[in-house]
């Protein structure tokens, strides 16, 4: 996607085994300062999903994948080592499906290898993942895209789509293309007008920090609201379709989400606006719960509510308290929105209704782990 007019992904390297660094877009920086930071090690990586240098499901799995490069290398041929450093990435962060897809998927085809091919083998298969990871959601747009166009050839007057989306779960949240914003993007490039209502997110602002940001760089017309106007701009008629991501989605169409979703759904469920959730098969958990009981939904560090960053009038990017130290806050980084608000999946295979039926006639092939 674009910065500045020059293409970028999120996650990359130099494509030389030599070099062993893995390069990200420093998300914490954003949108101030556009820095892009190399991970030299296993540690490097954790700390860097952990701390939210990168976020988003399928950029948390890339790097993941990239990490288990470095990992290959670390372990030194030592099996147990490998699986340290692997049982390390997965806990980096809880919620998010693509994190240990992507770890166990370099496991899978690491374990039976020959040691001395490691790091070859792991490089090509990070790569294969984050090729993935783009096309499925340049997929997502082409299928999302359709939506988008059936509501702007009903609309009477305004031939304007107005979306509103929650979070970031675009192009910084995956390797390319994003999610949620994957048919904003493949609609806006075909010529149809846009606007998106982008929610700030708190309590890290990655809506108006990062959505904003993204969006202005494609040049889509977008404004940023504070997270609870969603509702009223729904009753007044001025939200045509919400589209968000997700972290983890059940087979049955149940999703967790960043925190304030499940909100937006009940507001859209209440003024019969749809309210599609955009996502790649990766995001899938398969053997999840019916109504995404058993989930781990985050609980981040209270500083993250209890202060809020931004830019300082000498242009330096500092952070302020919103509040008395002795004040305790709770920092739920997700919550669930059960499949009976979701009226349809945008998927690389296409568009399904938020239901295990609905799922299954996609992915049939995904059946046998729906049972292990």
């Amino acid at each position: 996607m674009n910065v500045d007019g020059k293409a970028y992904r999120t996650v990359w390297t130099d494509n030389e085994i030599s070099s062993f660094s893995v390069k990200i877009i420093d998300q914490k920086k954003l949108p101030f300062f556009f820095e892009v930071k190399e991970l030299f090690s296993v540690s490097d990586v954790i700390r860097a999903i952990a701390d939210m240098h990168v976020r988003g499901a399928g950029c948390i799995g890339v790097t993941a994948a990239y990490g288990m490069w470095l990992a290959a290398k670390e372990s030194r041929g030592d099996s147990i080592q490998l699986q340290s450093f692997a049982d390390a990435l997965m806990c980096s962060r809880p919620t998010a499906t693509n994190l240990a897809w992507a770890v166990e998927r370099q496991l899978s085809v690491l374990i039976n290898a020959d040691p001395a091919d490691w790091t070859e083998i792991a490089l090509k298969e990070a790569e294969l993942i984050a090729d993935e990871d783009a096309n499925w959601c340049r997929s997502i747009g082409e299928n999302g895209k359709e939506l988008l166009l059936d509501i702007a050839k009903n609309k009477s007057d305004d031939q304007t789509v107005n979306i509103l989306t929650h979070c970031n779960a675009g192009w910084l949240a995956f390797s390319d293309w994003g999610s949620a914003t994957a048919p904003i993007y493949a609609a806006h490039r075909d010529g149809l007008p846009i606007h998106v209502w982008v929610d700030e997110t708190r309590p890290l602002n990655q809506g108006s920090r990062l959505t904003a940001w993204e969006l202005g760089q494609e040049g889509v017309p977008h404004t940023v609201i504070a997270d609870n106007v969603g509702g009223h701009l729904m009753n007044i008629g001025k939200v045509d379709i919400v589209i968000t991501g997700t972290d983890r989605t059940t087979r049955y169409g149940d999703v967790a989400n960043k925190i304030g979703t499940y909100l937006k759904a009940l507001a859209a469920h209440d003024n019969g606006i749809p309210f599609y959730v955009a996502l790649p098969s990766s995001t899938f958990d398969w053997t999840a719960s019916e109504g995404g009981l058993g989930i781990p939904i985050e609980e981040r560090n209270q500083d993250e509510v209890r202060r809020i960053e931004g830019l300082s009038a000498a242009g330096e990017l500092i952070g302020i308290e919103l509040a008395m130290p002795c004040v305790t806050y709770a920092n739920y980084a997700f919550d669930i929105t059960p499949s009976r608000l979701v009226t349809g999946l945008i998927t690389e295979r296409g568009v399904c209704d938020a239901s295990e039926k609905g799922v299954m006639e996609l992915f049939p092939d995904k059946k046998q782990l729906c049972s292990s």
